[in-house]
């Protein structure tokens, strides 16, 4: 199982970004996933999940209207759609999955929210 994260750097205020999580090992349709956060000085926080067979969907409060998770099956990939950000949205962010009772996560992306 491997999770590889992309699509993260800097942006302004108010801007977009979308991250990726490539999926190797695994089906990411048939497996809840998350993409977590964690800001210099803090725990690593959940941000989004997605579960695996209704897709539905769950957001940490502060996210909730701005941030949408999504999954491509074809491409074994889930995206995490970051729109309106904020500098306290500035973080290294991880995607997540268990696989057969063990956790996983990828190596993390930067992204800063910085004018």
């Amino acid at each position: 199982v491997q999770l590889v994260e992309s699509g993260g750097g800097l942006v302004q205020p108010g801007g977009s970004l979308r991250l990726s999580c490539a999926a190797s090992g695994f089906t990411v349709s048939t497996y809840a996933m998350r993409w977590y956060r964690q800001a210099p000085g803090k725990e690593r926080e959940l941000v989004a999940h997605i579960s695996s067979a209704s897709s539905s969907t769950l957001y940490a409060d502060s996210v909730k209207g701005r941030f949408t998770i999504s999954r491509d099956n074809a491409k074994n990939t889930v995206y995490l759609q970051m729109n309106r950000l904020k500098p306290e949205d500035t973080a290294v962010y991880y995607c997540n999955t268990m696989v057969s009772g063990l956790l996983y996560w990828g190596q993390g992306t930067q992204v800063t929210v910085s004018s």
